[in-house]
């Protein structure tokens, strides 16, 4: 489980291809803290440390990875989101994140405000999930606060501390971005269903 609070900017330093799964090798600032087997959420998504070798880490995504998410866009050089998993009794700064990725939606615009910065969103209403006013989206494993929410559009805002230290401050018109949905919310919304 994770808070979408993130820790850290990684590197992609390489990408390998076997068969449909990919390796990608991260560069962080705390891969001396790592060990086999851990779980990290890249952009969001939770994946197991299989390698570690000097400052940088290794880990795969397996094809169900790479159609949910934007693992599939990515090249090396890519500034990427890092969370290490939470530790039980620690503070909950963001929200209830597991780490899976319901999908990815794709950035509409761009706006500074004066010191701020609004980003807005579309994403396939057709899977059923949803986003509510104030309510909580995890966007490449950042938690944020949902405003403008829509049936397949949302916006967030963001102060200067997060544009800075997330991969936010790369995101531009186009950008495709991994969305979880505040997992609270997905039940409810599978109970009403029924």
């Amino acid at each position: 489980m994770f808070t979408g609070i993130i820790e850290s900017l990684g590197i992609v330093k390489n990408i390998v291809q076997e068969g449909e799964n990919f390796h990608l090798t991260i560069e962080s600032d705390f891969t001396s803290e790592l060990k086999i087997d851990q779980s990290v959420a890249h952009n969001g998504v939770c994946l197991t440390t299989v390698n570690i070798k000097d400052n940088e880490y290794t880990v795969t995504a397996i094809k169900e990875t790479l159609d949910k998410s934007n693992f599939r866009y990515f090249k090396i050089g890519d500034l990427i989101n890092l969370e290490r998993a939470m530790v039980l009794g620690a503070r909950l700064d963001g929200h209830i994140v597991q780490g899976h990725v319901d999908q990815t939606a794709v950035c509409t615009n761009v706006k500074e405000e004066d010191g701020s910065w609004i980003y807005s969103f579309e994403y396939d209403s057709s899977l059923n999930n949803i986003t509510i006013e104030k309510g909580s989206v995890t966007i490449n494993g950042t938690s944020l606060t949902v405003i403008n929410s829509k049936k397949n559009s949302f916006s967030v805002a963001i102060i200067p501390y997060t544009y800075e230290f997330t991969n936010f401050h790369t995101f531009k018109k186009g950008t495709v971005i991994n969305l979880e949905f505040d997992v609270i919310g997905k039940y409810v919304a599978r109970l009403l269903e029924k």
